[in-house]
Parts: C-alpha cells; structure tokens; sequence
C-alpha cells in the first residue's frame, strides 16, 4: 500500500454552538421536534452536536468533524 499526504487547502470551518448569540447558521442546520440539530450532507441528513465544526468542502457541501479531530488536522490561516 503507499503513502500519501492532503494537499494543503485553505477551507472554510464554523464551530456549531447551539446557543451561541446572534448566531446564524447555514440554511442546511434544521432542528426536529425534540430539540436535535441537522444538517443535509451528500451521504444524507447528519445530526450536529454542540461543539462539532462544520466544514464548507470544495463542491460547496457541508460535512461534520469532531473538535479533537478538527484541532488534530487543521490550524488557523491568516
């Protein structure tokens, strides 16, 4: 099997926090009747926890990533 590295991208992230302040999330998030949060993905809808980052891809879709994850595999840019 070989090796491989990501090419380094820029990419657009924003951390989901349910009661954050005058927050305004992508017209994909959707809540259900018991208070979930959703959001429409290419695999179908997925639900979002507080704290998750949610990232725009390069078709323009979203797609969730857990925070330690996140912090694992991407740092800010100027």
């Amino acid at each position: 099997m070989g090796r491989f590295r990501k090419k380094p991208v820029v990419i657009e992230a924003v951390q989901f926090k349910r009661d954050a302040p005058g927050a305004t999330w992508p017209p994909e998030i959707w809540v259900d009747r018991d208070g979930t949060y959703w959001f429409d993905t290419l695999e179908g809808p997925l639900k979002v926890s507080d704290e998750d980052w949610l990232i725009r891809g390069v078709k323009g879709e979203l797609y969730p990533c857990k925070p330690d994850i996140f912090e694992a595999t991407y740092e800010p840019v100027a």
